[in-house]
């Protein structure tokens, strides 16, 4: 799999950025004879060789505005211009930086600085200058890696921007900061930034730093998948740039856009992209620039994911493209990245020949050693051993990935060398070298661990899928830690190696779900907590089911089936289906099939160890099915056991609910609004709970968001109950709660339900979601389910995997309080025995109206 490099388009991002505002309103092409390729300087003024020298680095152009800041200054020298000389200076250092010649770069800054602060200029003049080169220097030290140190210094630029009235250098300074924040991981604090940006930009006039700023924002916004206003603020931005005449920020705006439709609208983002292209035709000044390379790479990266047969014109058109852009760093990526879109497409044609893309990347890893861009160089070796790989030339590929590997880690890029480990592991496995394959396979595990907030920097649309470049890598290693060839038992070691690596992929699943590197893991020892509980993880293989069993004070238990991921998930699927289609009985055999498979070999050992709780650690699709429900030919799961769910025993701090008399905050709706149903028993559903438990009740207009947020503030009440529609989606943006007044999503949730620290002693226990239900069609929706119980902060989330028949969900509730409050049980044990009442009730025996409930976290 394979990352495009976002450092590189980053910096490009926030110097593009400070410089826009000047170019748009600044003619280039008075400068230089009509071919840039042969730069021939006819003008000696200084601002116009600055400006020339900003216009080639935003194309990627860097020598010849490294050149040309270089003659500028010297003119400011021999005028005696320090202000000047040092704020050209500090761009020359950047230009530098892109060179990779960093010795130049920071004796440049630090000669901007000193010039600047040693000059007899008025403190105004200063403050502006120095404003503009501490900007330069934050730019610097984020593309050294020094993000923080980044952050800081743009903090001191808007200090700077602020005494000197310039509202627009803070707003540009903020924006920087931002990008930081996404390359750091901190999805959510560049939005809080960006947002606040918003609010500072909509009382600006429209403005080419305007554009820019509400560019950035939308993209920020698609990055932890607020699609739809991501959509909405992308073409307000569109609206002005198109106002304003700026066709190369139209371009880059619709670029942006096709990318928020690409995933779900290929079609749609094509259309985004051609638009864009159409107008770069019609500038003559574009089809000198990136933006139509960027246009057809981004086109042809959908047809990959596509059937198209369109891209023969295409690959000659970007071909030719390359043609007429310098050798950079930036050039030199786009080419690994038209060399990756080749290698996928070369499955689906007869005239992509393997060779033809090797001697791309020969040409690659040249251009890459003539400017000395190691990492340049590890992605051509890299994707040359995985062409070998792919045609089994095992030498070779294992030759060309060791190169590739031995780059990235003297370049200290995790990011990279871990794609090297991981094809070093295939490789390794291919040739029957299992120990070395486990190696390669734990080393690119543990970088995976490590690199959790870069993974979650990382632009999803354009860089990678989870699903395709972690998940993999976390189950490769599962599945040869748990080999059996040789038919001896699997060791405790593996076992216990195998568990972590399936917990930490749960936890690296979550947290590209949020979009955030937000989860905090911690080792649980469950044998200290619940002597009568056993976990177990079944974990989905590509040619197997792997199950592992922790029973208490006795070694893990491993058991194994021989069927295909495939076969698997399709029983899963069919048992679901004929669970919710409730005319039919059809669900019995997946039910036992399923039963067997996870359940029936851990028999006699559960019984052994006096097990009465199992708490299902559930992989991939065993998330969507309610686990209660598997059938051994005569009796269902949970007549037999309590169950609950957990993504992983390192996001659990399991502890009894205080047996003390127990308050619940109440809210939901029985009207229908906004397209939804009444929910006609939610009424009696809070009546019930309020005669069992003491309760405030917030009902239809008086349950709104806020007013959720302040009952939950300034009360100690441990349960927060709400009867809702809501959906669980494996897309952060479609999963939501529905009060009077809005949608609340996890965001809005996490908001109102952290006004209560968790750690606390009045943290929230308890929180029960009634009549919500799984987005139909998304296999991985109850990913949505998981997050919304992990992110709400409450120790236990009770919730419902479809929408249920409300009078059973008012029934089933009521005994649930009973259970909980008037016996004092366990969490998980109250909800077996309402769900033992429903089904005890003939008009409820059928596992529709019983078995969605499901207990995750806390089950005490």
């Amino acid at each position: 799999m394979f990352f495009k490099l976002r450092q590189r388009s980053l910096l490009l991002f926030v110097f593009g950025l400070s410089i826009s505002l000047f170019l748009s309103t600044y003619n280039i092409p008075s400068v230089l004879a009509t071919t840039p390729s042969a730069l021939v300087i006819v003008d000696k003024n200084a601002a116009k060789l600055e400006s020339l020298g900003k216009y080639y680095y935003t194309t990627g152009q860097f020598e010849q505005a490294a050149n040309l800041w270089q003659q500028a200054v010297e003119i400011y020298v021999q005028s005696e211009d320090p202000l000047s000389q040092g704020r050209v200076l500090s761009n020359l250092a950047l230009a530098y930086s892109q060179l990779n010649n960093w010795s130049e770069a920071s004796q440049n800054i630090v000669a901007s600085l000193d010039l600047v602060n040693h000059s007899q200029a008025t403190s105004s003049d200063k403050i502006r200058a120095l404003a503009q080169i501490v900007n330069n220097q934050g730019i610097l030290q984020l593309n050294q890696g020094k993000e923080e140190r980044a952050i800081a210094t743009w903090e001191q630029a808007k200090i700077y921007y602020q005494q000197a009235g310039e509202e627009i250098g803070v707003i540009r300074a903020s924006i920087n900061q931002a990008s930081a924040f996404k390359q750091l991981g901190f999805y959510r604090r560049a939005l809080k930034t960006l947002t606040e940006v918003e609010e500072l930009l909509r009382q600006q006039p429209d403005s080419p730093i305007k554009v820019a700023g509400l560019r950035s924002y939308g993209k920020i916004l698609r990055l932890v998948g607020q699609v739809t206003r991501s959509q909405e603020i992308l073409e307000q931005s569109l609206t002005i740039a198109s106002r304003l005449e700026l066709p190369n920020e139209q371009i880059k705006i619709l670029l942006e856009l096709g990318n928020t439709y690409k995933a779900n609208k290929p079609g749609q983002a094509l259309e985004l992209y051609e638009q864009g292209l159409n107008i770069c035709q019609q500038q003559s000044s574009c089809l000198n620039t990136e933006l139509s390379l960027q246009a057809y790479l981004a086109k042809l990266n959908v047809w990959t994911k596509t059937s198209s047969e369109q891209y023969t014109d295409l690959i000659a058109a970007i071909e030719t493209k390359f043609e007429d852009l310098p050798v950079n760093r930036v050039n030199i990526d786009r080419k690994i990245n038209f060399a990756h879109s080749l290698i996928e497409l070369r499955d689906r044609s007869e005239t992509l020949k393997s060779a033809e893309i090797s001697q791309l990347l020969e040409d690659i890893i040249q251009q890459a050693q003539a400017i000395k861009y190691k990492k340049g160089q590890s992605y051509g070796w890299g994707l040359q051993g995985q062409i070998e790989e792919e045609l089994n030339n095992w030498s070779d590929a294992q030759k060309y990935t060791e190169r590739a590997l031995i780059l990235a880690q003297s370049l200290n890029t995790p990011e990279v060398s871990y794609l090297w480990q991981w094809q070093l592991g295939r490789i390794y496995q291919a040739l029957g070298d299992r120990l070395g394959a486990i190696a390669y396979y734990s080393q690119a595990v543990d970088l995976l661990k490590s690199l959790s907030r870069d993974l979650v920097a990382i632009d999803p649309d354009v860089q990678y899928s989870f699903r395709d470049g972690v998940e993999p890598v976390y189950r490769g290693l599962v599945s040869l830690l748990l080999a059996n060839d040789s038919q001896q038992e699997v060791s405790q070691t593996n076992l216990e190696v195998a568990r972590e690596v399936i917990e930490s992929l749960q936890l690296a699943e979550l947290n590209n779900f949020f979009r955030e590197a937000c989860l905090d893991a911690q080792t649980v020892d469950i044998d200290n907590i619940d002597r009568q509980a056993a976990v177990v993880y079944p974990i989905i293989l590509s040619d197997r089911l792997e199950v592992i069993v922790s029973l208490p004070d006795r070694p893990l238990k491993h058991y194994t089936t021989q069927i295909s991921q495939e076969q698997l998930e399709l029983l899963i699927e069919q048992f679901r289906y004929n669970l919710v289609v409730r005319s039919r009985r059809d669900f019995y055999r997946p039910a036992r099939q399923l039963y067997d498979l996870v359940v029936r070999p851990a028999l006699n050992d559960l019984a052994d160890s006096q097990v009465k709780t199992l708490i299902f650690v559930p992989d991939g699709a065993f998330r969507n099915i309610p686990l209660g429900a598997l059938y051994d030919g005569e009796r269902y799961l949970i007549e037999d056991y309590s169950i609950a769910l957990t993504p992983g025993l390192q996001l659990l701090n399991p502890r009894p609910l205080e047996q003390v008399k127990l308050k619940t905050i109440a809210a939901g709706l029985t009207k229908g609004i906004r397209g939804f149903s009444a929910l006609n028993y939610v009424y009696k559903e809070l009546e019930q709970i309020e005669d069992t438990v003491s309760s405030v009740v917030l009902l239809n207009q008086d349950f709104t968001s806020e007013a959720l947020k302040k009952e939950i503030k300034f009360s100690n009440r441990p349960i927060v109950h709400i009867a809702t529609h809501g959906q669980f989606s494996s897309s952060i943006e479609n999963t939501f709660l529905l009060a009077w007044d809005e949608r609340i999503n996890i965001d809005e949730l996490d908001n109102i339900l952290q006004t209560r620290n968790p750690s606390q002693e009045n943290a929230i226990e308890l929180l029960v979601l009634s009549a919500c239900e799984t987005a139909t069609g998304d296999e991985r929706a109850a990913l949505g389910l998981a997050g919304m119980a992990v992110r709400a902060g409450a120790r236990s989330t009770l919730a419902t995997l479809w929408s249920v028949n409300d009078r059973a969900t008012a029934q089933l509730m009521s005994d649930f309080y009973h259970e909980l409050s008037d016996k004092q049980l366990p969490k998980a044990e109250a909800v077996r025995q309402a769900q033992l009442s429903l089904l005890k009730d003939p008009w409820h025996k059928h596992p529709f109206y019983w078995a969605p409930y499901v207990l995750l976290g806390n089950w005490l």
